[in-house]
């Protein structure tokens, strides 16, 4: 079902499914609690009447914590009362968080108890704000109103008019997302109702109704919110929130999830679980490391190494690579488990169309955002007549297959004018166990390699630490005997700890 606001998406949702399960979480040890599309429906209304109730329905509403029901309800009750969420990274500090409430010019701080640091913060950093709310705590204290006390407020306790709905339009404001980015001040994307309820919308992956999807990655992040959240929601699944990487695995099992979105980081993980296992029967690994109901794995975010895919298979299990940016509410492509083609990053959204200028990548449709919350400049530089500049080099084959092959903005320029793209160099040494990360860029006119090196692979080659150079050099120079001269790599760095990354996991590259 196409909508194009984010209310038409909850309430068909609801009308369909009413009374099925839509979240499951764990609500103490041993406890899942669940909660029905018509309860996500009521409360999220119930919040809505909040705001209007507090004078601050149409505000900005910042909301910050791990996914919780909780947090959906919120999200969902501010933008369906025509309010703007801005949901915002849980792992960072509470001085950053302050500083991206006041840009966001938020007046009211959701937050889950989790990050009470940042409420108590707020309070002192952001004197926009007029109110603090906390998701968990029972009774109001210390100018902080509790929401489950919020919750239990009848429409009678409420001002008058509170029950009605919101008349949204769709391409109203509904969210800004804040990017992590690996370069500069992060910046903040601006998402209409049709941006997100299209993006999550326009495109059945036929998906069978009522599947079952586990929530692993942030809820800040438009990936998780725009396809587990939206997309789980229009299509009837059951949302089951992972409370901790720590205990992926076990809730893998406690929950028996159908379909995962994942980053390639994460897939890794998995895919030395499944290596390890040699030549067992792959429906004993499959059925111990992820039942076997499981069938799909979406991935996004980052590279994926394509023979990752054939791992997968052999254990009956389709990875579906996507591509996205949050500019775009995030996705602009994605492989259907019909139509897989290693090395690709899926065919356009139906809603998204693209060309290629100079070697990048531009696309347009309804999923195109606004622009940059209060900075024209660079929306200036992004969106030029309809088209965003996505900043990534590829192209779209005869079958409308959608390749990568760098990002414009760190591409290498030689001395003989050659454009070298450093992730090109990058995924291709990835492929090298012994290498778990690398930076590839130039310096003093050479092309350099930095190195973080596996430290179960050096284990597993029995590799000292005086000997992991020697090692890493080798396997440069078995890459440039195959490389043209101008993409060869002639000097190496080797570091003993990971690189710094963004708050999506990306290195940062400056």
């Amino acid at each position: 079902m196409k909508v194009s606001t984010i209310r038409e998406l909850l309430v068909q949702a609801e009308e369909t499914w009413g009374e099925e399960i839509v979240i499951r979480y764990k609500s103490g040890k041993g406890t899942v609690a669940e909660k029905s599309y018509t309860d996500l429906r009521k409360d999220s209304e119930h919040f809505s009447d909040l705001l209007e109730t507090l004078k601050v329905r149409g505000g900005h509403v910042a909301l910050i914590g791990p996914t919780s029901y909780e947090w959906i309800l919120s999200y969902f009750g501010t933008v369906n009362s025509g309010s703007v969420a801005v949901p915002l990274d849980a792992s960072l500090p509470a001085a950053d968080v302050c500083e991206l409430v006041d840009r966001a010019d938020a007046v009211v701080l959701v937050a889950d108890e989790a990050r009470k640091d940042v409420l108590e913060a707020a309070r002192i950093q952001c004197p926009k704000l007029r109110y603090l709310i906390s998701m968990q705590k029972t009774e109001d204290g210390d100018g902080i109103l509790a929401l489950p006390k919020l919750m239990e407020m009848t429409l009678e306790e409420m001002e008058p008019g509170t029950g009605a709905r919101a008349d949204l339009q769709p391409d109203q404001l509904a969210s800004i997302l804040f990017t992590s980015g690996t370069t500069g001040k992060s910046k903040g994307v601006m998402l209409t109702h049709r941006n997100l309820a299209e993006n999550a919308t326009c495109l059945d992956m036929k998906f069978p109704e009522r599947s079952v999807l586990l929530s692993v990655l942030p809820v800040h992040h438009a990936y998780c919110l725009s396809m587990d959240i939206l997309k789980g929601i229009s299509s009837g699944s059951v949302i089951c929130i992972n409370d901790s990487l720590f205990r992926m695995a076990a809730n893998i099992k406690l929950f028996r999830p159908n379909i995962m979105l994942m980053v390639p980081m994460m897939i890794e993980t998995l895919a030395k679980k499944l290596a390890a296992a040699g030549d067992k029967d792959p429906k004993m690994v499959k059925e111990a490391v992820f039942g076997e109901q499981f069938h799909t794995i979406c991935s996004g975010g980052a590279y994926l190494q394509p023979e990752l895919l054939d791992l997968f298979a052999k254990y009956d299990i389709a990875i579906l690579q996507g591509y996205g940016m949050t500019e775009c509410s995030p996705v602009i492509s994605t492989t259907l488990s019909w139509n897989i083609r290693k090395g690709s990053v899926g065919q356009l959204l139906p809603n998204c169309e693209a060309r290629v200028v100079d070697g990048e990548l531009q696309v347009r449709g309804s999923s195109i955002m606004q622009g940059y919350y209060h900075m024209p400049e660079e929306t200036a530089e992004t969106l030029q007549n309809g088209w965003l500049l996505t900043g990534d080099l590829g192209y779209v084959d005869e079958d409308g297959f959608l390749f990568l092959t760098g990002r414009k903005k760190n591409l290498i320029i030689t001395k003989n004018g050659e454009n070298v793209s450093p992730e090109e160099l990058e995924n291709k040494l990835l492929e090298q166990p012994l290498i778990r990360e690398i930076l590839v860029r130039e310096a003093e006119g050479v092309i350099e390699a930095e190195v973080f090196p596996d430290e179960e692979e050096m284990k597993a080659q029995g590799l000292a630490e005086n000997s992991i150079t020697e090692a890493l050099q080798k396997l440069i120079d078995g890459y440039n005997e195959q490389a043209p001269a101008y993409k060869r790599i002639y000097r190496l760095k080797v570091r003993n700890t990971e690189f710094p990354k963004t708050p999506s996991k990306k290195i940062k590259r400056y």
